[in-house]
C-alpha cells in the first residue's frame, strides 16, 4: 500500500456531501486538496478550514466542470496552489429526480454533462500528466443505479452507467502506465442529495438503513493507495447489488 502523504488530489463536487468526506478523509492522511464547487463557496471554504485546522493543506476552486474552459482554469489553477495532481476523484454530479414520462432533452443533456462529461473533461485534462510521471489514481463517483436502475430516474441511470464505462475504458488503455482507474457505485447515502424524492426509503436496502458519506470516503483512500486495483466497480450500497 501507498504512503499518501505529501500527494496531490482534485475532487471535483468536493464541499458537500461524499466529495467533502472524502476531501476530509484525504487531509487526515497528509494528502493536499483542491476541491471545487459550483456554487457554495462558503460549504467549500468550510472544508478547507477543517483540513488545514488539522495541519493540511487545501484550496477551494470555483468551476463549472460542465465547460472545457473553465476545466482546464480549474485544473490549472490546482495545480498552482498545490502542486501536480496525483489523485484525481471525479464526484460533481446532480441527480434531477423525474418521474421517466416527464423527462425533457434539456433535463437529458443537464444530467450528462454534469455527471458523465464532467468526469471526460477533467480526465483528459490530469491523466498525461499522472502517465509522464508514472503514477496516479484516478477514482469516478457511479451510483447503483448504474446496475439497477434505481429510484431517479432513467436519465441519471444513464449517466451514472457511463461513468462505468469511462472507468472502464480509461483502465484498460492506462494499465501499464502506473494510473489506475476505478468507478464506486454507493446507494443511498445519508446527503442532502436524497431529499425530494419521494421514492427513496430505507427499506430499499437491505442492511436497513442509509449509508453514511464516511463509508464511501473509506473506499477512496483505500482506492489511492492501491496500485494493484484497476478497472473495478467498488460497491457502498447496503447490500442492494450483489456482484
Amino acid at each position: 500500500m501507498t504512503d499518501l502523504t505529501g500527494k496531490v488530489a482534485l475532487i471535483t463536487g468536493g464541499s458537500k456531501g461524499i466529495g467533502r468526506a472524502i476531501a476530509l478523509a484525504y487531509g487526515k492522511r497528509g494528502i493536499a486538496v483542491a476541491l471545487t464547487y459550483m456554487s457554495d463557496e462558503d460549504s467549500a471554504q468550510d472544508v478547507v478550514q477543517e483540513i488545514e485546522s488539522g495541519g493540511g493543506r487545501a484550496v477551494a476552486i470555483h468551476a463549472d466542470v460542465r465547460d472545457e474552459a473553465s476545466v482546464e482554469t480549474m485544473v490549472t489553477d490546482a495545480r498552482d496552489a498545490l502542486g501536480q495532481i496525483d489523485i484525481l476523484v471525479n464526484n460533481a454530479g446532480v441527480t434531477m429526480p423525474k418521474a421517466w414520462e416527464k423527462i425533457t432533452t434539456d433535463d437529458w443533456n443537464t444530467i450528462v454533462s454534469t455527471n458523465l462529461t464532467s468526469a471526460f473533461l477533467t480526465t483528459q485534462q490530469v491523466v498525461p500528466e499522472m502517465v509522464s510521471r508514472g503514477w496516479g489514481r484516478v477514482i469516478i463517483l457511479s451510483s447503483v443505479a448504474a446496475q439497477l436502475g434505481g429510484v431517479v430516474g432513467p436519465h441519471y441511470a444513464a449517466s451514472k452507467a457511463g461513468l462505468i464505462g469511462l472507468a472502464h475504458g480509461y483502465a484498460s488503455v492506462l494499465a501499464k502506465t502506473g494510473v489506475t482507474v476505478n468507478a464506486i457505485a454507493p446507494a443511498l447515502i445519508d446527503t442532502g442529495m436524497l431529499a425530494g424524492n419521494p421514492n427513496i426509503k430505507k427499506e430499499l436496502i437491505p442492511v436497513g438503513r442509509f449509508g453514511e458519506s464516511d463509508e464511501v470516503a473509506d473506499v477512496a483512500v483505500l482506492l489511492a493507495r492501491n496500485g494493484y486495483m484497476t478497472g473495478q466497480t467498488i460497491n457502498v450500497n447496503g447490500g442492494w447489488y450483489m456482484s
